[in-house]
């Protein structure tokens, strides 16, 4: 790909398909999200922002896993603040865009600062790849219950 055309949904589009390419059996996850321990003793996970099935969230995920790793298989991944750091470095070029918002970008950033101020707190992104899959983790399982209602199982 030579040239990267960040400035247009049609090219963050072309960009995402270029990303997942290089991703050994991508598969774009129907759900995703990254979570941060509380701050307190509650057993729940924050999720400060959940991409929902039918949302329109793709490039964010294929940073992500671009970073981790990850084929979007559905798993919990754990997340260092440098790969959270390298997922916000590789997404930011996507804001010259301004006719889409770039939710994951800011909530990416609060985290960062989150785990600045609090080293001790801890970073997972969960990777959703079908709603029938077995949870992959506590937090899987709240993040999938956020949705629930807005897509029951037949």
């Amino acid at each position: 790909m030579t040239e990267l055309d960040w400035s247009t949904p049609a090219g963050l589009a072309a960009i995402k398909e270029h990303l997942a390419s290089r991703i050994e059996g991508w598969q774009p996850p129907v759900a995703w999200a990254v979570a941060i321990t509380p701050a307190t003793s509650d057993p729940e996970w924050d999720l400060p922002h959940v991409n929902a099935p039918g949302g329109s969230h793709g490039l964010a995920a294929v940073v992500l896993a671009s970073v981790l790793r990850h084929d979007g298989s559905t798993a919990t991944v754990d997340v260092s603040p440098e790969q959270l750091a390298a997922a916000v470095e590789g997404l930011e070029p996507a804001q010259a865009c301004t006719t889409v918002e770039h939710p994951n970008l800011a909530v990416w950033r609060g985290l960062l600062a989150e785990v600045e101020g609090n080293p001790a707190r801890e970073l997972v992104a969960v990777f959703v790849a079908d709603l029938d899959d077995p949870v992959s983790s506590d937090v899987d399982g709240q993040l999938r219950a956020l949705f629930s209602d807005l897509h029951p199982r037949t």
